[in-house]
């Protein structure tokens, strides 16, 4: 038996981590059950330690630019050890006192309504002797490119990520060890106005953490005789405002002048920012997918691009021109009645300003012009070019950008249009997950609270979303404020001022407690539940405050079941701003449920009881004001109280017979907003699995599988496309392929419910002849799947070593061990 997939806190390898203990973690390989492990670093070996726990805290104290190379073997069943395995991690710059560089910042004077060209700094020095060792540890209140010798340092796009920078900014540890050369060495940073100054939120408000953007950068060199060498930003370093980018905006894109060359003739300003940097602890965001495009003419006369995958990234480009010559490239989802580029649907339009423009204005250097986006992303399948040059396919690239999440889930089934659905909800996943989850890559580029609560099952079967998601309670829970209240966005800028009393909305600000708790049952991490429990208790008592003397939940503006139909229920402005008593009371009754199970699991007893009590009280509320509207044909208004067991015995019996009624009504369609889209198969499946796989296999609108069948490559806003919202409506939100995760929980059933343990109860149904679902799970890869043929099912399942599951199969079931195992069952 040997460990595999070693990771330190869910990374691999990670370089510049600052956590006091981190964790070192593993999978098993060969064997049957792990019995003992032995962990050896140059400075600690744990000796042969009993027990099948695949991880284990690092326990010395870690100093600054520690590198800690560890390795792994591990004792099977029969106490044979087996081969040995390596791994490493690297502390970056614990403390406050580590930063002797400055933070520095261009030679001018910023005014709030005015755009800037990106500032270019730069720093020579020479390095006399032969390099064995060099990092480079920076960040910025805006969002920087380093290069060292004309070369990128790292492959982080966007750095240095999206925070509140007013809160927490995050630096980052770059291996720049073979860009160095002995002798002179020149290190070039370029700067711009990202997320920190430039536009956010839907109608791109700028300047939402700052008006001056800062450089801080530290490049420490070891020779091979031990000495060290440091260069830091400082005031001796020079500064220009006159390089390519003449402006660059996350959101509307870049003008580049390809013939200029920064001169570098000013010095840069020492300044300061009051946030000591912090790693943080999370993947990077970098280049993926490449696309090459049918190019073809525009119905305007246009060159129009189609690179076949609606993707968020950016193009690069190589042409031949001359000086001057100009390409304005713009960048959308659809194409209008036309057959040309339109961005109507993901455009704020006003009087004074236009959001997002997704365009890229390119003048050319004489002859050869190397092009690629450095300071935004678009949300884009289609470019159309206006230029009189002449683009060749195979020098034109889309590249996919996103956080450098590994897939972790693959799932296929006799569907094709099911599995075409899985795969856009795997891109739209990649879309929105740029250092934080976001709503989508056009229009908002929003970190909403909502969106990311409802899709963290289905994300942490499609992905490796631990360190992700971690980083993104940080997030949350820097917004906090003193009443416990949470946010309904985060980071929170760019949020409208009219949609403020929405923070705190039920079913959105409800992840700083549906978030930890839902980690802790996929990843088995009980520690996410005590970090943040202080928090969490805060939020609680945020929701309590609000709970009426009888139990309903009156107090405070929320978004309500949101997003439904148009033909079930329009949408309506009065949304935002009224409260929605039902569904605040259902929440409120859920999230204090799974509150006293948390404060249980943590020893805290007497705050169980507390919040059990107010969950009872809400519960015992719904019934009495909300359970005499259950004869309805709203879908929501049933599956609601059903999916988190709200009602009485009675009440239950009537809206799971009602429900039935309301989709029969309606066509066997999906009638469900936001909230309650994923958790109707759920619903269905105890009421009548048939029923589950009739609303699954639905191909008409409002309908999973409309979707790809319409031609979707990725998860639409709203069921009915761009035909909702008078148009305005993204076809990149991945909020409805939340359903996902029913594919692999319900359908081929796979579930964590322990450490090393799984239940494993598929269920077939519908139409389909076979699926299977394949999880690399915390714990080690899982398998399980089922085929219809010879007049009965086939099921094989596939348990991890080290593991045991409770296997379900039709109407039996059995405790199992490692290994893999085929089942026949005759078909009823």
């Amino acid at each position: 038996m040997k460990a595999i997939r070693l990771r330190t806190e869910y990374l691999n390898d990670p370089m510049g981590i600052d956590l006091a203990h981190p964790r070192l973690m593993w999978n098993c390989e060969g064997g049957i059950r792990q019995t003992a492990y032995q962990i050896v670093t140059e400075r600690w070996d744990s000796g042969k330690a009993a027990g099948g726990s695949m991880h284990a805290e690092y326990p010395l104290p870690l100093t600054s630019r520690e590198r800690v190379n560890w390795k792994i073997r591990l004792w099977d069943e029969n106490d044979e050890p087996g081969e040995w395995t390596e791994a490493f991690f690297e502390t970056g710059l614990l403390n406050k006192s580590d930063w002797t560089a400055k933070w520095i910042t261009g030679d001018y004077t910023p005014k709030k309504n005015e755009r800037y060209p990106a500032d270019c700094f730069r720093k020579c020095f020479p390095l006399g002797k032969t390099v064995r060792k060099a990092r480079l540890y920076v960040t910025a209140c805006g969002l920087y490119e380093a290069r060292i010798n004309g070369k990128k340092a790292g492959g982080f796009c966007l750095a240095p990520g999206h925070t509140d920078y007013r809160k927490r900014v995050q630096y980052q540890t770059y291996d720049v060890t073979d860009l160095l050369t002995s002798g002179e060495n020149e290190l070039t940073v370029m700067l711009a106005d990202g997320w920190y100054r430039g536009s956010c939120g839907a109608w791109g408000l700028t300047n939402q953490y700052g008006t001056e953007t800062k450089l801080l950068c530290q490049l420490e060199a070891e020779y091979e005789d031990g000495q060290r060498e440091t260069v830091i930003s400082d005031g001796s370093w020079q500064w220009s405002d006159d390089g390519p980018i003449r402006f660059a905006d996350n959101k509307d894109g870049e003008i580049v002048e390809a013939f200029r060359v920064p001169l570098y003739r000013g010095k840069a300003k020492v300044t300061k920012h009051p946030v000591v940097p912090t790693a943080s602890n999370n993947v990077h965001v970098t280049e993926h997918e490449h696309f090459h495009p049918v190019v073809t003419p525009s119905p305007n006369g246009r060159i129009l691009l189609d690179f076949g995958q609606n993707i968020a990234g950016y193009v690069s480009f190589r042409v031949n021109a001359h000086a001057g010559e100009r390409m304005l490239w713009r960048f959308g989802e659809m194409l209008d009645e036309n057959g040309d580029l339109t961005l109507k649907n993901i455009q704020c339009v006003g009087k004074k300003k236009t959001s997002p423009l997704q365009q890229i204005e390119y003048y050319c250097a004489e002859e050869r012009n190397e092009y690629k986006t450095t300071f935004a992303v678009f949300g884009f399948r289609y470019a159309e070019v206006e230029t009189a040059l002449t683009l060749q396919p195979e020098n034109v690239e889309a590249i996919a950008v996103y956080s450098d999440l590994a897939e972790t889930g693959r799932f296929v089934s006799s569907s094709d249009l099911l599995n075409r659905f899985v795969e856009a909800t795997r891109w739209s996943t990649k879309s929105n997950s740029l250092d934080i989850p976001t709503d989508c890559p056009t229009r908002e580029h929003h970190g909403w609270t909502g969106d990311a609560q409802i899709f963290f099952e289905t994300a942490s079967y499609l992905f490796d979303y631990a360190a992700f998601s971690k980083k993104y309670l940080r997030d949350v829970f820097d917004w906090q404020k003193k009443n416990g209240c949470l946010p309904q966005i985060a980071p929170y800028g760019g949020v409208d001022f009219y949609m403020q009393p929405m923070n705190g909305s039920v079913g959105w600000s409800d992840i700083g407690i549906l978030l930890p708790y839902r980690f802790q049952k996929i990843y088995g991490d009980e520690e996410i539940l005590k970090e943040y429990y202080g928090r969490m208790k805060k939020y609680a008592g945020f929701m309590i405050r609000r709970i009426s003397r009888d139990g309903v939940v009156r107090k405070g503006q929320s978004y309500g079941e949101w997003a439904e139909p148009a033909d079930v229920k329009p949408n309506d402005w009065k949304d935002m701003v009224l409260p929605h008593p039902e569904v605040s009371t259902a929440y409120t009754a859920y999230v204090m449920r799974c509150m006293a199970e948390i404060a249980e699991k943590l020893g805290h007893s007497d705050d169980a009881a507390a919040y059990r009590a107010a969950s009872e009280k809400c519960r015992t509320a719904y019934q009495k004001e909300f359970g005499k509207a259950l004869d309805t044909d709203r879908q929501a208004q049933l599956v609601q109280p059903l999916a988190l067991d709200l009602l009485d015995a009675e009440q239950t019996a009537f809206a799971k017979k009602r429900l039935l009624e309301a989709l029969a009504h309606y066509g066997w369609r999906l009638g469900t907003g936001f909230l309650s889209t994923p958790l109707i198969l759920d619903v269905l499946t105890k009421i009548d699995p048939d029923a589950a796989y009739r609303l699954l296999e639905n191909e008409e609108m409002p309908g999973w599988l409309f979707m790809p069948k319409a031609g979707a490559t990725t998860i639409w806003e709203s069921w009915e496309g761009t035909e909702a919202q008078g148009g305005i409506a993204s076809l990149n939100h991945y909020s409805k392929g939340a359903v996902v995760e029913w594919l692999f929980k319900t359908m081929c059933g796979i579930r964590v419910d322990g450490e090393n343990h799984f239940t494993i109860a598929p269920l077939p149904g519908g139409h389909f002849t076979f699926a299977s679902a394949e999880y690399d799970s915390i714990y080690g890869t899982v398998r399980s799947g089922w085929e219809k043929k010879d007049g009965g099912i086939v099921y094989t399942v596939t348990i991890p070593a080290n593991c045991t599951a409770r296997v379900c199969i039709a109407e039996k079931e059995e405790e199992l061990g490692a290994g893999t195992y085929t089942f026949w069952i005759a078909e009823a």
